[in-house]
């Protein structure tokens, strides 16, 4: 009997630490990290009205550090916004090794958030794919969340893509698709009717999704739509790695380069412009020019 009453005491004990350590967790998301974190996350929610009334949503965790943070801002949010809406956590696993998937469970049971997991086989669809197996990865992860998002009563995803992936993601069209294109707030989806795609960590960067990490003693997967266990050597030979050296070395020179960037977005000018398309309509210059376009201001 005491052995037992004592491992009761200690279960209540662990209990209670665990609580206490959310309640920081939490606390610091809008205390600590108001600016760079809460009211970013909040302002890009109101200005694309990204959370409606009556809507469902399913927060996409990959198991790295942007995911799970979205996922708990979602979770505050769903507490204190006077908006009524409802959330599931939705956890994909594409072929995790087995330490790989324990992490994200872990993580989830520390920052109270009960997840949904569902298993699929795309790594091992992709293992074999030799020109961009990343590219085909993150395509199909994506229509697997659609359609487990879709089955659970959900009119949409929610990913946790911050304002570096918008910047680096401008930048990779230019320099490596000859394109100019951007990544928006929110999309409607093509293949699933009634679908949307929303990134409510549209204006939080990257670097204070790690502050918070470490300030909390976090530790999450390095990577998501990578094979984890490779992750190390694919992440140093990515693009994206590249355009964020890049950005951090336009910075010496010019801290606003980032800003710029994201800004450019928001300032295109399509008088200027060569070609552009929008709806799947081709605008050329010549036959603008001819309408009476290309005017000297």
């Amino acid at each position: 009997m005491d052995g037992g009453n004592g491992r009761g005491a200690r279960g209540a004990a662990v209990c209670k630490e665990m609580l206490s350590r959310l309640a920081e967790i939490e606390r610091s998301i809008i205390t600590t990290y108001r600016k760079t974190i809460w009211s970013r996350f909040v302002r890009g929610v109101k200005e694309y009205a990204l959370v409606e009334e009556g809507d469902r949503i399913a927060v996409c965790i990959s198991g790295g550090k942007d995911s799970m943070l979205l996922a708990k801002c979602m979770q505050e949010l769903q507490r204190h916004s006077p908006v009524r809406f409802e959330l599931c956590y939705l956890v994909m696993d594409p072929g995790y090794n087995p330490e790989n998937r324990a992490l994200i469970e872990d993580n989830a049971a520390l920052l109270g958030l009960p997840v949904h997991i569902f298993g699929t086989q795309i790594f091992d669809a992709v293992v074999t794919v030799e020109k961009n197996p990343c590219y085909l990865c993150a395509r199909m992860r994506r229509g697997y969340l659609y359609e487990e998002a879709k089955k659970l009563g959900c009119n949409k995803i929610a990913l946790g893509h911050h304002f570096d992936d918008v910047i680096e993601t401008i930048l990779m069209g230019m320099l490596y698709g000859g394109q100019m294109q951007s990544m928006p707030p929110k999309l409607r989806s093509t293949n699933h009717p009634g679908m949307q795609l929303i990134r409510p960590l549209y204006y939080v960067h990257e670097q204070d999704i790690v502050r918070w990490k470490e300030h909390n003693g976090l530790r999450f997967l390095r990577c998501a739509c990578k094979f984890t266990e490779n992750c190390a050597q694919k992440e140093e030979d990515s693009k994206r790695l590249e355009m964020k050296r890049l950005i951090a070395a336009l910075k010496k020179t010019n801290p606003n380069a980032d800003i710029n960037i994201f800004r450019s977005a928001y300032n295109v000018h399509v008088d200027t412009l060569i070609c552009y398309d929008t709806k799947g309509k081709a605008y050329p210059f010549l036959e603008r020019f001819g309408e009476g376009g290309g005017e000297e201001e």
